[in-house]
């Protein structure tokens, strides 16, 4: 068969799937390619990139062979397999229907990517075109032929290919032309090793596919929900699970870097890393839905990173709790859709960001409420938070957001001080540590009176974004969730309803705060961005808590509606573009589809 040019473009973002190991991931196109691969680890760099690029900065096409001049046919239909991180594909053509199964076998050894395809119907004629690009597109590996293995090195790289299928070279690529009829099943896999390491061992696919699904059903049976919005929890929960990186518990805010909020912008960052607040919030998420396994390894990480310094606590930190993570632009790569530049790393990991502390110390004594086993260390880290937190939290930040403009006295980061050392008082009360009671509840209420004085514009009787500002943030609907005032306060109720009058997109979904498409608005940054799904979630959270429950439920449920068809969400919604924008798929909108469901179920408040 000759060869023909591979035309594969990247796809809509939520034209990908999420398959992963619980150390790295990959996103798999509707069309059956692989665009996205970092090994072995989440932060790690690409091995396929042409998701932020083109086919020439690496790739893995697998799925029906496709005429001349036409693009890869996407899959007629594709599902997880049950409550699973497997992956199947169907297509169907005019010479019959075939399946690809696609999965990465929780990892004992080598990190593994492993592609299997099965003949359903007629004699399908397939093709794998594999491009291996290193070093996030810019390095072209060596490849050859080793002990009948296909091996591709570079540095301190190498890639083992492996299947029975023949395989030849052409243009950089190593391709596999076959064709499967009922019954037929033909595995590809690659594994990472250390390229100055012993290969890794000859892969077991049928086995590694077993033993995976193994894994996901016997770790799901341990959800404790069972409400009406089951199949988006399970989901959502299978999700945050993928992104946590299992040898030391941390957890990624997402498994991608420069997928866009503004979609040929330049608002593009590096979330393959461990935001203390998203982590955190995830951290609680799982609590409440019986992953206490999970949870505990979090604390321990958090003790690990934070070790003898909290006083100068980082809002996020490498997976393994390293603490540089400078920011670089790879200027070789166009960006997604030419949104550039694309980013690795973050800058923003020496800001200042108080609402962190609210948000560890939320996480430390929802733990603690929920029986998590005491430790000794978690406690005394809390009562250090505080003690940095009475000296500091009247100083301005860069807030919840990430601002690159100047700092500003966030009322959002105000709040979760307050969060911080009221949870902390409790953790006294309860007599588990030793701290200035009297003092620390003096404190908690000067922030409380500071916020309600600094932050609150009575004539519009709406909190503000910040003190003395006149604009709103939906930072804000998180007042009421924290338990800084009760939900029926009409300064909340006030609150609530200006958001949804000044941030509300035209169908109904919330933005972060206003942007300024033409100069630099609060954020330091120009552009415009989507719709925020965590915000919208809040929302959803906070009309439940004043009593507005029908219109929770529909918010909620047009929420589940922008979901792809494997119910995975990214960061943002783009009400103009009608599409998902941002980092896929996303923690911080995946935790608040999981806290909305929890609540709506407690409320009663659902459909049929």
């Amino acid at each position: 068969m000759a060869v023909r040019l591979e035309l594969h473009v990247a796809g809509r973002i939520e034209d990908y799937a999420l398959i992963g190991d619980m150390q790295t991931a990959a996103l798999v196109c509707r069309d059956g390619t692989v665009d996205w691969l970092c090994l072995p680890r989440f932060d790690s760099h690409a091995i396929f990139a042409g998701l932020l690029g083109t086919e020439e900065h690496g790739f893995w096409r697998l799925g029906p062979a496709h005429a001349a001049e036409s693009e890869p046919p996407a899959a007629a239909r594709r599902s997880y397999r049950g409550d699973s991180l497997i992956l199947e594909s169907e297509w169907d053509t005019p010479r019959g229907t075939v399946r690809v199964t696609d999965f990465m076998p929780p990892r004992d050894g080598a990190p593994q990517l492993i592609r299997i395809v099965e003949g359903v119907t007629g004699r399908v004629p397939m093709r794998s075109a594999l491009r291996m690009r290193f070093s996030y597109g810019r390095v072209v590996p060596w490849v050859h032929r080793h002990e009948g293995r296909t091996v591709a090195v570079a540095g301190p790289d190498s890639v083992w290919f492996d299947t029975e299928a023949e395989t030849y070279g052409k243009s950089l690529t190593t391709y596999a032309d076959f064709t499967v009829a009922p019954g037929d099943r033909i595995a590809f896999t690659i594994s990472w090793e250390p390229s100055h390491k012993q290969p890794p061992p000859l892969p077991e696919p049928e086995t590694s596919l077993e033993a995976t699904e193994t894994f996901w059903r016997e770790w799901v049976e341990h959800c404790t929900y069972h409400g009406p919005y089951r199949e988006a929890v399970v989901r959502s929960l299978i999700t945050l699970k993928a992104l946590t990186y299992a040898p030391t518990g941390g957890i990624v805010a997402a498994p991608t870097t420069s997928l866009p909020e503004d979609i040929g912008g330049v608002r593009n960052w590096d979330y393959r890393y461990t935001w203390l607040r998203d982590a955190a919030i995830t951290l609680s998420s799982l609590l409440r839905t019986g992953y206490r396994e999970e949870a505990r390894a979090w604390r321990e990480w958090l003790l690990r990173a934070v070790a003898g310094d909290p006083e100068n606590l980082q809002i996020m930190y490498g997976i393994a709790g390293e603490r540089e993570l400078g920011e670089a632009e790879l200027d070789w790569l166009p960006g997604y859709e030419e949104s550039a530049p694309v980013r690795v790393g973050n800058g923003a990991a020496h800001q200042l960001q108080l609402d962190v502390y609210g948000e560890v110390t939320e996480a430390l004594h929802l733990g603690h409420m929920t029986g998590l086993a005491r430790n000794d260390y978690a406690s005394l880290l809390q009562l250090k938070l505080i003690r940095y937190l009475e000296d500091h939290w009247q100083e301005p930040d860069e807030g919840i957001w990430e601002v690159r403009g100047p700092r500003r006295h966030f009322v959002h980061s105000k709040v979760m001080a307050w969060v911080a050392v009221d949870r902390t008082i409790k953790l006294i009360e309860s007599g588990d540590a030793d701290g200035p009671l009297e003092r620390w509840k003096e404190l908690r209420d000067d922030i409380h009176r500071d916020v309600c004085e600094k932050g609150y514009d009575k004539e519009r009787n709406t909190f503000t974004q910040s003190y003395g500002s006149q604009e709103l943030d939906a930072s804000l609907l998180l007042i009421p969730q924290m338990g800084f005032l009760p939900p029926d306060d009409k300064r909340v109720i006030g609150t609530i309803e200006a958001i949804q009058r000044e941030l509300s997109t035209s169908d109904g979904f919330i933005l972060r705060y206003p942007t300024e498409g033409k100069d630099e608005g609060v954020d330091g940054l120009p552009g415009d961005e989507g719709a925020f799904l965590a915000c919208s979630f809040w929302m959803a959270d906070d009309l439940a808590m004043i009593g507005r429950v029908d219109e929770a439920r529909k918010l909620f449920e047009k929420l589940l509606g922008l979901r792809n068809d494997l119910g995975l969400l990214a960061e943002e919604w783009d009400p103009r573009l009608k599409r998902q924008v941002g980092n896929f798929p996303q923690a911080f909108s995946h935790v608040p589809l999981i806290d909305t469901a929890l609540r709506l179920t407690a409320s009663g408040a659902y459909g049929g």
